[in-house]
């Protein structure tokens, strides 16, 4: 998979990111109520609401989020990979709890919730995946050559010689 390529899927989990942790931290009853959308209570239907625990939550995907700006702004094979490996570590766990606990949602929700949380997931895994330089001998680079690049770009950007 290409450097580009994931660099978009870092962008979409940023998003998903911002989306989250801003509602739950700034809007925690909200978010309890309507997450994903008013109508529905992904959140509300599995417990009693805790402010704490909410904001909390927010607080979480915005250090995610921090880290996939990060990886989005300098996309380096190690950079992409830190945000692949957080965002995994977070979303295996995430999705195995919900798809444990689906049978307090209608069948519509059950749905959503797999999907939702099965495809970020899969974008976690893919920002994994091997590094794929189009313009390098089969397709593939040297990890070094490309953080020493990348450092140098940067270099330039910051405005250091």
């Amino acid at each position: 998979m290409t450097i580009k390529s994931k660099q978009r899927i870092v962008a979409v989990l940023a998003v998903a990111a911002a989306v989250t942790g801003v509602w739950a931290a700034a809007f925690p009853l909200s978010f309890y109520t309507d997450f994903p959308a008013p109508g529905r209570h992904w959140v509300s239907a599995l417990g009693p609401y805790n402010e704490h625990l909410t904001r909390d939550v927010g607080g979480l995907f915005l250090a995610l989020l921090v880290l996939s700006v990060l990886a989005w702004r300098r996309p380096t094979p190690t950079t992409l990979r830190m945000a692949g490996g957080a965002w995994l570590i977070f979303n295996a766990e995430h999705f195995l709890w919900h798809v444990l606990h689906l049978d307090v949602f209608p069948a519509a929700d059950k749905i959503g919730n797999v999907v939702a949380l099965g495809g970020l997931l899969i974008l976690s895994v893919l920002l994994l995946l091997p590094d794929r330089d189009p313009a390098a001998p089969g397709g593939h680079h040297d990890d070094h050559e490309w953080e020493l690049a990348a450092h140098r770009r940067d270099r330039r950007a910051d405005g250091v010689a």
